[in-house]
């Protein structure tokens, strides 16, 4: 019997609109790629997405950063963290995340997970209670958005300062709130396989006043802030801009150009992500030896990815499981791999903490767990026939 093949690229991406084409070659003809490269009086492409952005949001003001990482680094040190600080950080995340953090010279505590992937808030709760953590970096892996009431909660009770990073949960909701819209300040990625692709990108938004306008300090405004128009007044910077130093993480007005026409479509897009990930995971979970986890119906999620774990199997049938379904042309990533492989790490990958936790349940959670990208490149077909060979290799290689 022939095997079933799945053929096309897990990281292909939908190409960039007309509209966006257009303007990122209107950009380029002009010359005017820098962001204060502008015309007397005129609005240039990256101000004009920090208002969209800020908007969209429902938020007052909004930076565009050369990634999210840089954003997600710009928005801890404007809140004001400091070398030797406690951050706390869920342990499940990618690499950028605990780096943004580590480049502050702050110290990370990590957090331990729950089996649905989201962070452990009773550990959260007890780590929040050390009388010297004041700051928590939580990360939105994977688009998995955990209970956000009982986070707010914790940050209330013990005084957390609260930075989101929603860079797999722009457009998704908790119990109708954006999500990003319950930290002091939120950051967003407009990486190649994020919900909108400018190849690298970031935002941060806020209603802080004096965070935006340290943050548009240190991303490299060359004192030319008031060409930002997603700000406070210029009172504002006043008492900061000789304060706070340059460190050159803007966004180029031909990525914005080319964001902003995907921001007009985005929560279209969301909706188009979600019919392929339901296909997947009501599938998924047929399969026997294969689990997802429930989510959280206040939970309004993005599926441009999905996650499931082969439970109670050692790593030699993992490894088989994963060989054998990219054999059949299906790309799956896997968090268990000891070593840190393109885009998933664990945590005990990342040395430069020092002494690292030992985190009996994160380790057990992601060392069975399978994570494969959805891309909209991918029709509701194309999940059905990821399922089949999904289940015939389950079937062929779980014991």
């Amino acid at each position: 019997m022939t095997k079933k093949k799945f053929t096309k690229d897990f990281t292909l991406q939908e190409p960039i609109n007309d509209e966006a084409i257009e303007k990122a070659l209107s950009i380029l003809k002009s010359g005017k790629i820098h962001r204060y490269n502008v015309d007397p009086g005129q609005k240039g492409e990256a101000a004009l997405l920090e208002e969209e952005f800020a908007k969209y949001m429902g938020k007052k003001y909004c930076l565009a950063c050369a990634s999210c990482g840089s954003a997600m680094y710009l928005a801890l040190k404007s809140a004001g963290v400091k070398s030797g600080d406690r951050v706390l950080c869920n342990a499940y995340t990618l690499a950028p995340v605990p780096g943004a953090i580590e480049n502050t010279g702050a110290a990370i505590e990590l957090v331990d997970i729950i089996d649905d992937y989201t962070i452990d808030l009773d550990d959260l709760a007890k780590k929040a209670a050390a009388s010297d953590t004041k700051w928590f970096m939580l990360s939105h892996m994977r688009g998995h958005i955990t209970n956000m009431d009982r986070v707010m909660e914790i940050c209330s009770t013990h005084g957390l300062v609260l930075i989101e990073d929603c860079a797999h949960t722009m457009g998704a909701t908790w119990d109708k709130k954006k999500s990003g819209g319950f930290g002091t300040a939120a950051c967003f990625s407009t990486q190649t396989y994020k919900h909108m692709n400018s190849g690298e990108g970031g935002l941060l938004v806020t209603d802080d006043a004096d965070l935006i306008a340290r943050a548009i300090i240190f991303s490299g405004s060359y004192m030319l802030y008031e060409r930002h128009t997603s700000r406070p007044g210029m009172a504002v910077f006043e008492d900061l801009k000789t304060r706070v130093p340059n460190y050159s993480c803007r966004m180029d007005n031909l990525r914005a150009a080319i964001l902003r026409p995907q921001l007009a479509i985005l929560d279209a897009q969301c909706k188009r992500w979600n019919k392929r990930y339901r296909v997947l995971e009501q599938g998924l979970k047929k399969i026997e030896g294969i689990t997802c986890p429930k989510r959280d119906p206040r939970e309004n999620y993005v599926g441009s990815s999905i996650q499931f774990s082969l439970l109670d199997q050692n790593e030699e049938t993992i490894r088989n499981f994963l060989t054998t379904c990219m054999d059949q042309g299906v790309e799956l990533k896997w968090f268990g791999n000891k070593e840190p492989v393109g885009f998933t790490s664990a945590y005990s990958s990342w040395k430069y903490f020092g002494n690292l936790p030992d985190l009996v349940n994160t380790k057990r959670i992601l060392a069975t767990m399978c994570d494969m990208r959805i891309p909209l490149t991918f029709t509701e077909s194309d999940c059905n026939l990821i399922l089949e060979i999904l289940k015939d290799v389950a079937k062929a290689t779980l014991e």
